[in-house]
C-alpha cells in the first residue's frame, strides 16, 4: 500500500493541471494579502494633507448652513432659546477632520472573520478542483484500466488515490493558511497594533479547521468524479448544490432549515461556531408588550451552529458519497 501511495503522490507531483491549481492556491492568498495589507495602511502625511484640504473647503460651503440654522432654529429641530444656539449648529454642521482621515486599522480579530476564512473558501475551491481533475484525467485518458492491470486490487488503487488527494490538499491548505496568518500577525506587529496571544492562537487553530476543510473539498471532488467517471458531471453536480442546495433545503418543509444549508456549517468549522437565523412562530410577534422573539420561551430567532454539529454534517455526506463512489469503481466495467 505505502508503495503505491508513492505512485500515486509522484502522478499527482507531475500532473500539470494540478501544479497549475496548486500554484493558484498559493497567488490568490498573496494577492489577498497584498490587498489587505494596502487597504489597513497607516494614513500618511499626505492623505492628512488632502483630508485637511477636503476639510477647508467643505468647512466654507456648510459656514452659510450654520447662519440657516442660526437663524431658524426650529427648521432643523433645535431650540431657540439654547444658551449656545451656535455652538450646537456649528457641532452639526461643519464637518471634522476624522470624516475624510478615515481607514479601517488592521484588526486581526475582524480578519480571522473576513479574509482568512475567504482564503481557506478560495484554497478549498481550487483543491476541490485537484480531486476532480487528477481522478477525471485517468478515466478520459484511459489510463486507469493500464493501472488495474499492475494492480488489479481496484479498493487499494481507489484508497491510495483518495489518500494521496486528500493529504496533499491538507498539507496545501495548511501551509498556505500558516503563511497568510503569519503574515496578518506580522503585519500588525510591524505597525506597533497591539495583538493578543489569545487572538492570534485562535488564528492558527482556524488555519487547522481550514485544513481540515481543504482536505475534505479535494475529497470530494475525488469521491465525485471516481463515482460520475467525468471531471465535468462533477463540475455540473457542485455547480447545482451551490446554486439550487439551499433552496431544496427550504422547499422541503425541514423544520429550522437554516441549521441544514451547506454554507452554515461550512462556516461553523471555519469559524469554530457561527449562528444562524431561524423563523420562530408568529405568536413571539403578538401578546404582552415587550414579548418578541428572543425574549418569550421558545421565540429564540437565533440558533449556535457547532462545529461539531458541521463536522458532522459533512461527515456523513462524505461517507455516503464514499460509499456510492467505492462501490462504483470494483463493480462497474473499467474501459
Amino acid at each position: 500500500m505505502i508503495r503505491l501511495l508513492r505512485v500515486e503522490l509522484t502522478r499527482l507531483r507531475w500532473r500539470r493541471a494540478v501544479v497549475l491549481l496548486v500554484l493558484a492556491a498559493v497567488v490568490v492568498p498573496l494577492l489577498i494579502a497584498a490587498v489587505t495589507a494596502w487597504d489597513t495602511r497607516p494614513l500618511s502625511e499626505a492623505d492628512l494633507a488632502s483630508a485637511q484640504q477636503q476639510l477647508e473647503r467643505d468647512t466654507e460651503t456648510a459656514r452659510a448652513e450654520v447662519e440657516d440654522c442660526v437663524a431658524a432654529p426650529e427648521d432643523w429641530g433645535m431650540s431657540a432659546d439654547g444658551p449656545a444656539l451656535r455652538q450646537e449648529c456649528e457641532e452639526m454642521m461643519l464637518p471634522q477632520l476624522d470624516w475624510y482621515a478615515v481607514r479601517q486599522e488592521l484588526d486581526l480579530r475582524t480578519q480571522l472573520d473576513e479574509t482568512v476564512v475567504a482564503v481557506v473558501m478560495v484554497v478549498a475551491l481550487l483543491m476541490m478542483l485537484v480531486g476532480a481533475t487528477f481522478a477525471g484525467h485517468d478515466w478520459t485518458s484511459g489510463s486507469m484500466s493500464n493501472q488495474l492491470l499492475v494492480q488489479p486490487r481496484r479498493g487499494r488503487v481507489w484508497a491510495a488515490k483518495a489518500i494521496a488527494v486528500t493529504a496533499t490538499a491538507a498539507l496545501v491548505g495548511a501551509v498556505v493558511g500558516a503563511a497568510y496568518w503569519t503574515f496578518l500577525y506580522g503585519l500588525a506587529r510591524w505597525r506597533d497594533l497591539p495583538v493578543s496571544g489569545a487572538v492570534v492562537g485562535d488564528g492558527y487553530e482556524q488555519v487547522l479547521r481550514g485544513a481540515v476543510v481543504v482536505a475534505g473539498a479535494a475529497l470530494a471532488g475525488y469521491l465525485l468524479t471516481m463515482l460520475f467517471r467525468s471531471t465535468i458531471a462533477t463540475l455540473g453536480v457542485l455547480i447545482g448544490v451551490a446554486l439550487l442546495g439551499g433552496m431544496l433545503i427550504a422547499l422541503l418543509g425541514i423544520p429550522t432549515p437554516e441549521q441544514w444549508q451547506p454554507g452554515a456549517n461550512l462556516a461553523a468549522i471555519v469559524r469554530n461556531g457561527t449562528e444562524v437565523y431561524v423563523e420562530v412562530p408568529e405568536s413571539c410577534y403578538s401578546g404582552n408588550p415587550g414579548t418578541g422573539p428572543g425574549i418569550a420561551p421558545g421565540c429564540d430567532d437565533i440558533r449556535d451552529l457547532s462545529a461539531a454539529r458541521g463536522l458532522t454534517y459533512y461527515g456523513v455526506l462524505a461517507l455516503a458519497t464514499a460509499a456510492l463512489s467505492l462501490a462504483s469503481f470494483r463493480r462497474r466495467d473499467v474501459p
